[in-house]
């Protein structure tokens, strides 16, 4: 594999301005497939669920200047016998068609699974949105099925089609997270 041109961290405050100027710059790459946050109060939602112990909003950073490219939230994660998280994602139009969100997403699956504990992502995508659907199909997610009317996106209810990427762990191993571990008295 060739070294990789991003890394991830988790968003911050700190970030405001310079998330705000990419996504206002991509809002015709995203229309109407996702409505990221492009306002002030929008990134203060955005930042506080993030920060909730159900979500983790990642963003994907250039290695070499650290500039701010897109990113990957991890959604509703559960815990317990399902091991799961959805995945929302979105790049900068400046950076779109390069590689670098396949790349996160090779990041995030190893993060999810590795330091998460995870075992199941699944990527919900309306059916014309035929990029993301590639981005997936490449990063090893399969198929499962159709959610009609499944999110409300841009004053809608979209139709979705449900892919998801399912680590195929035998058994608990010396690896599994601490937080899985059954506790002994």
């Amino acid at each position: 594999m060739t070294e990789l041109r991003i890394r991830l961290r988790p968003v911050a405050q700190a970030d405001r301005d310079e998330f705000l100027s990419l996504m206002r710059a991509s809002a015709t790459l995203h229309e109407p497939w996702i409505a990221p946050p492009r306002t002030g109060l929008a990134f203060e939602h955005y930042l506080r669920r993030v920060n909730r112990e159900d979500h983790e909003g990642l963003l994907l950073c250039l290695k070499d200047s650290g500039r701010i490219v897109g990113t990957i939230n991890l959604n509703n994660i559960v815990r317990g016998s399902f091991l799961s998280a959805s995945l929302g994602y979105y790049i900068g139009a400046d950076y779109a068609g390069q590689g670098l969100m396949r790349e996160g997403l090779e990041l995030v699956k190893r993060y999810a699974i590795g330091e998460l504990g995870l075992h199941r992502l699944e990527a919900n995508i309306q059916p014309d949105n035929q990029p993301s659907i590639a981005l997936v199909r490449r990063a090893g997610f399969a198929y499962e099925g159709d959610s009609p009317a499944f999110l409300y996106i841009n004053g809608a209810w979209r139709d979705h089609q449900r892919w998801v990427y399912v680590h195929q762990r035998q058994s608990l191993m010396p690896d599994t997270p601490r937080w899985f571990q059954r506790r002994t008295p």
